[in-house]
């Protein structure tokens, strides 16, 4: 017979009764190891690896058991309430599927329920991602061009700024920091194109650095193969290097 939910639970009680680091552990203690958890799990997922899915997402699953059993201890809930939360929250995002309800896109029906598009986003999200959602909470609300090209004429808008900008002085605090807000409102400006154009920006720019490092691990093996020192070898040779990476990958 396969391990259950209940089974997990109590391992998890029984490690907080004999083992003296599970012992000591409390919510806050717990933190970090949450994210970090959290990101392998996603490495796991890059990597293609269901091995390794598999053990990371036990691992994810660990750090569920143990809030749950740790509110449990204080009186506050147990993993069974997580369940019926999880349950009555699966459904009333689904009233179509659940209850004979009219289907709605998710943001839409969200936003009746926050007063401000920034209720319960998580002021640590990574800057990319929360940008994202902060862009797909003001659309669920209305606040959103109807095609493509607006935001595509925004990142045309926004490279005239940051050009005008680098354009101008650049010797007090203030004029950095007028740079800074531009290309700040540059970045801002293509992860709404991404949205819109329904490619995540975070996984785009996964994607594109995973190209950039494989092209220039390439880069420096031709080039350590040829004689060149990467460090020490103009950017003509680098870049040329860098084309027949790119030619040869076609």
């Amino acid at each position: 017979m396969k391990p259950s939910l209940e089974d997990t639970l109590s391992l998890m009680r029984d490690l907080r009764a004999r083992c003296d680091w599970d012992a000591a552990q409390t919510h806050e203690s717990l933190r970090p190891y949450l994210i970090e958890e959290a990101y392998e799990v996603d490495d796991a997922i890059r990597g293609g690896d269901d091995a390794k899915l598999r053990e990371e997402l036990g691992d994810l699953l660990l750090q569920i058991l143990f809030h749950s059993v740790l509110a449990e201890e204080r009186g506050a809930f147990d993993m069974h309430d997580v369940a019926d939360t999880f349950i009555a929250k699966m459904k009333a995002r689904h009233p179509h599927l659940y209850g004979g309800g009219v289907k709605q896109p998710w943001e839409q029906m969200k936003a009746s329920r926050r007063a401000s598009i920034v209720d319960g986003l998580p002021a640590d999200l990574p800057a990319l991602h929360r940008a994202f959602r902060l862009q797909d909470r003001a659309a669920g609300v209305g606040f959103d061009w109807p095609s493509v090209e607006g935001p595509l004429e925004k990142v045309d808008e926004e490279i005239g700024e940051v050009r005008a900008e680098l354009a101008s002085p650049r010797d007090d605090a203030p004029s950095r920091e007028r740079l800074e807000a531009e290309l700040g409102d540059l970045l801002f400006a293509v992860v709404n194109l991404c949205r819109k154009a329904d490619v995540h920006p975070a996984l785009a720019l996964d994607s594109a650095n995973v190209k950039f490092a494989r092209r220039f691990e390439a880069v420096e093996r031709l080039a350590a193969e040829r004689g060149l020192v990467v460090g020490k070898a103009s950017l003509g040779e680098l870049d040329a290097i860098w084309d027949e990476v790119k030619r040869d990958e076609l």
